[in-house]
């Protein structure tokens, strides 16, 4: 079991888990900042390291064990930093913005879910013993 990469997945979608949290950080930074005048919102570039780190012809199971867990963390950039919407030069929509803080909850409870499958199945090969 414990040569097994039994937890590559779990390593993985902890990875994505992560980078949701520090997308949830730079949106709540962003929507303080709505009124700082010449502030640029952030983002959080993760889904495309991994998109890449998946790529293969490779079954699901050979690409998930051969990833390098390094190149799946999170790059914090800045988004659209010629872009202005307002006069005072800030670039922060704030309905925009909570539409992402929504969006991106909802994707770390679906990360933690499947998680917890993830621990579930293991939990029931371990009880079959």
């Amino acid at each position: 079991m414990i040569g097994s990469n039994a937890f590559n997945y779990i390593n993985v979608l902890n990875s994505a888990a992560n980078a949701s949290q520090t997308r949830n950080s730079v949106i709540a930074n962003n929507i303080a900042n709505v009124d700082t005048p010449n502030y640029k919102r952030q983002d959080v570039q993760f889904e495309s390291y991994l998109q890449s780190a998946l790529s293969g012809d490779n079954s699901l199971d050979e690409r998930v064990s051969n990833i390098d867990m390094k190149s799946l963390e999170p790059t914090i950039f800045t988004d659209n930093a010629s872009l202005s919407y307002r006069l005072d030069g800030n670039n922060v929509d704030i309905d925009t913005e909570e539409s992402y803080l929504a969006d991106n909850q909802i994707h770390y409870y679906t990360l933690l879910d499947s998680m917890s499958q993830e621990f579930n199945r293991i939990k029931s090969v371990l009880a079959a013993r």
